[in-house]
């Protein structure tokens, strides 16, 4: 069982045990160590070096020094927690296609909207319609094509018999 896991033994409803997600969150570092990573590596190290010695990953000080070269400072970045998704802007447009057009597929939808000019994927509209609770059912016009037979099978006896 892995750390993060909490039982649902504890008497907790599915909905609570969602808000306990954020609790495996872990914080920012903080600014004062971001500033010795950089003068760590404008002292001569490189940003693996500075990693090692102050015991963060490379990535996270590769990072840092990427953006105090492009911003000149060290500052945590300001987004933080959910993005809002771009297809709300285009919500109505959406789901009036979705009435227009039942049967058309998630990859027909994202490129009428590369059309429209906005870059998306496939999962990030189906969680847009599941969230809007649109789900996209097999219906019976839109069953599988039925599978090749070499003829109605083997013949019935009597069927042998009064060809005979």
């Amino acid at each position: 069982m892995s750390w993060w896991r909490i039982p649902k033994s504890v008497g907790m409803s599915d909905s609570a045990l969602g808000d306990l997600r954020g609790l495996a969150m872990t914080k920012a570092y903080s600014i004062d160590l971001r500033e010795r990573i950089i003068r760590a590596v404008g002292g001569g190290a490189s940003a693996r070096e500075a990693a090692r010695i102050f015991f963060v990953s490379p990535s996270s000080a590769i990072k840092w020094i990427q953006r105090w070269r492009v911003t000149g400072s060290c500052a945590r970045s300001p987004v933080r927690g959910h993005r809002r998704s771009p297809l709300i802007d285009h919500a109505d447009w959406l789901l009036a296609l979705i009435g227009g057009q039942p049967d058309i597929t998630l990859e027909e939808m994202r490129s009428l909207m590369r059309e429209r000019g906005v870059s998306t994927s496939v999962a990030s509209l189906w969680r847009f319609f599941d969230l809007r609770g649109v789900s996209f059912k097999k219906k019976p016009s839109r069953s599988r094509a039925i599978a090749c037979r070499r003829g109605s099978g083997p013949r019935s006896l009597e069927a042998r018999s009064s060809r005979a």
